[in-house]
């Protein structure tokens, strides 16, 4: 849903009421939202649109970080479009195995993130956002960054909830398993026989190695097999501390979202008994007023009939 300019009025109709609504409550702070929402409902029933005030009355509050997001959206529309970009990159190279543009791109992808959370938290004019919020926001922009779809629904700025990362992992490094060089160093040469000692009268005479260098390059050769393990075991041993830390990550990421919408349930069923209550606090108010008129029309008629009986 597009929204209407900022500096112009809805050219009329039902759909130019229902985008200004949305561009207005989408912008705001969201403590304004229930009340500017009524607000706007009411208005567009004053004035004959009964689709477009049903479909104000059912726009949904949004997060603090949904709503953050959707400020940096509208001061920045280019942002959706870099993430997409940047996504797409990312894709064919885990596609081609490339390991070094994979890192390469998921250097970018960490930063960009950074940058644009930055940019969100600024755009909202937040002073010191918890660090929940700040999380939330940057895995809703990298979700984008991983699908499409998200990045087409972060565009329209109406986005109502903070969303997780479906691809490409949380904002870090990605998981590579390392593979053997096919030019790598050499094995070392196996020792050569020494001919046995009645066959050395036969064929060219050939120097005996001597024994000390013999052992030096044995050693040597042991020093470097000893050297490939210890990097091979410290290589799977960060292999598997970046695996845990990432699964760390998307645990975090799954409980926040859980979090988050069961937060919003909550404030929809605020929202549902505020309602409520201004139902009933208008019915009350209509109430004693009948209540009041009532009593008046039995006081005038006990006023009647006591004149009557003085008759």
């Amino acid at each position: 849903m597009e929204p209407v300019p900022a500096n112009g009025a809805p050219a009329g109709g039902e759909q130019n009421l229902l985008d200004a609504a949305v561009a207005e409550l989408y912008s705001a702070d969201p403590a304004d939202f229930v009340e500017r929402r009524g607000v706007l409902a009411a208005e567009a029933r004053a004035a004959g649109q009964a689709a477009a005030a049903k479909s104000i009355a059912g726009l949904r509050k949004p997060t603090r970080s949904a709503w953050v997001v959707n400020r940096l959206i509208r001061s920045d529309p280019e942002v959706p479009g870099r993430l997409v970009s940047l996504g797409d990159e990312l894709r064919a190279a885990q596609d081609s195995l490339d390991g070094a543009a994979i890192r390469e791109l998921s250097g970018r992808r960490r930063r960009l993130i950074a940058d644009l959370s930055r940019q969100a938290i600024t755009a909202s004019g937040l002073d010191a956002p918890p660090a929940g919020l700040r999380d939330e926001v940057a895995a809703t922009l990298n979700a984008a960054l991983a699908d499409p779809q998200v990045a087409g629904r972060l565009a329209e700025g109406t986005l109502e909830r903070p969303v997780q990362a479906e691809g490409f992992g949380p904002a870090g490094p990605p998981s590579l398993t390392l593979v053997p060089s096919p030019g790598g160093p050499e094995a070392p040469a196996a020792p050569r026989a020494r001919a046995p000692a009645g066959s050395r009268g036969t064929g060219p005479a050939r120097p005996a190695r001597p024994a000390a260098r013999e052992r030096a390059e044995a050693a040597a050769a042991a020093r470097a097999e000893a050297a490939a393990r210890e990097q091979a075991d410290r290589e799977r041993r960060r292999q598997q501390a970046q695996a845990a830390a990432e699964q760390a990550v998307a645990d975090a990421d799954r409980a926040a979202a859980a979090a988050g919408a069961a937060e919003l349930d909550l404030e929809a069923a605020v929202e549902r008994l505020e309602v409520e209550l201004a139902e009933a606090r208008q019915g009350l108010t209509q109430a004693r007023l009948e209540a009041r008129r009532a009593r008046n029309r039995q006081r005038q008629a006990r006023q009647a009939l006591g004149r009557m009986r003085r008759r």
